[in-house]
């Protein structure tokens, strides 16, 4: 038989008022337990996706690149190029102002909640990554802690996003320190999990004992990429079990959220620190799309792709709470023995780096040939 853990019962109930629009599918996704953001910040997209009961957001470079590139922002590219500013300066305009617009649309759910919900996550520059940069991981967190700061004064619903790189788990607890609400990001392995956890709830109560900001008001989230997962294993372990294959991402985030419900469960904190199921998109065609928001109902966050939510919506499924519920001891036993966590974190890690720095620099170059548009019109 499965395993089953129970979830914590939520102390905050978190209704979008505005949700009424939503199908039952829907419904019964955020009846189970589940908080719903929305992975993108296009403001058509948040409009639609508040109707369907979403109480939060987030962002990264490749959503931005994607918003940009699609024309929408020709106007204001030309304003701000027109004011003298570099290409960098002006991606960085827009991020801020994609975000902050969002932001707004999802205060009063940040209010309501008192804090618990109604974020809009805003990334840091992944540049910092890119190994032809060469920078050492001190250099890189002590950037890190430098632009957290920035970008977060004067936002109240605003999270800092980071990545569990070497140099983000570096720059954690100075971030919390701060007074900083942070979304840890890039995030596969329980190994990254507890080292993001431990450095913010230190930098937290040091925030605390500093009068900086107080623990009734602390919120962290941490992001586990699940669909990423089972890409790579069906291609490096094509001889996993049908039951086995396709379950190990599922797994894996099943097991860090058992841990941080049991971590946080003594602490008497007002707000609710969470897992953000992240990835949830499907990648093999034989899957339903909604396969990964079933497997974990019920708890925390989930931060869908806007077509993920398309099709919950239009499923006709009702969903129950599902992410206490284990694989069978044997299906976690096949998997156990056939994972090379390391060799799995390192591959995932790669490839996530890159595929956040390759999105910044096509909003640079995008930003780029509008500047020689420009020009050749002047």
């Amino acid at each position: 038989m499965p395993s089953r853990s129970h979830p914590r019962e939520s102390h905050l109930s978190i209704r979008n008022p505005r949700s009424e629009l939503m199908s039952e599918s829907l419904q019964s996704l955020i009846d189970s337990g589940t908080k719903l953001y929305l992975d993108s910040v296009e403001p058509s997209e948040i409009d639609q996706n508040l109707k369907w009961g979403a109480v939060g957001a987030t962002s990264n470079p490749a959503i931005i690149s994607g918003i940009v590139k699609a024309g929408g922002f020709d106007d204001r590219i030309d304003a701000l190029l027109s004011e003298g500013h570099d290409d960098e300066a002006i991606a960085w305009a827009l991020t801020d102002e994609l975000v902050s617009d969002a932001e707004k649309k999802f205060a009063s759910i940040h209010e309501s909640t008192g804090g618990n919900a109604g974020w809009v996550s805003f990334e840091l520059d992944p540049i910092l990554e890119d190994p032809d940069q060469n920078l050492s991981a001190s250099d890189i967190a002590s950037r890190y802690i430098e632009l957290g700061k920035q970008w977060n004064a004067g936002h109240t619903n605003r999270m800092i996003k980071v990545p569990a790189t070497e140099a983000g788990l570096l720059a954690l607890e100075e971030l919390a320190a701060a007074g900083i609400t942070l979304n840890v990001t890039l995030m596969f392995t329980a190994d990254q999990y507890h080292a993001a956890r431990e450095a913010i709830w230190k930098g937290a109560q040091r925030a605390a004992e500093s009068g900086v900001r107080s623990l009734d008001q602390f919120k962290s989230v941490y992001s586990i990429f699940i669909s990423r997962i089972d890409v790579y294993t069906q291609k490096e372990l094509p001889n996993l079990s049908a039951d086995a294959q396709g379950q190990v991402g599922i797994l894996n985030a099943k097991r860090i959220w058992k841990e941080n419900q049991e971590f946080w469960a003594d602490k008497n904190l007002k707000l609710e620190q969470e897992l953000i199921f992240a990835s949830t998109g499907t990648k093999s065609k034989d899957d339903p799309p909604w396969k990964y928001v079933a497997a974990l109902a019920g708890s925390d966050i989930q931060t869908n792709p806007p077509a993920t939510n398309e099709a919950v919506d239009a499923s006709g499924k009702k969903f129950t709470s599902e992410v206490a519920d284990m694989p069978s001891q044997a299906v976690q036993d096949e998997i156990d023995a056939a994972l090379d966590i390391k060799a799995m974190h390192k591959f995932l890690m790669d490839e996530g780096v890159d595929k956040f720095v390759k999105p910044q620099r096509e909003l640079l170059a995008i930003i780029s040939a509008k500047r020689e548009e420009l020009t050749k019109q002047a």
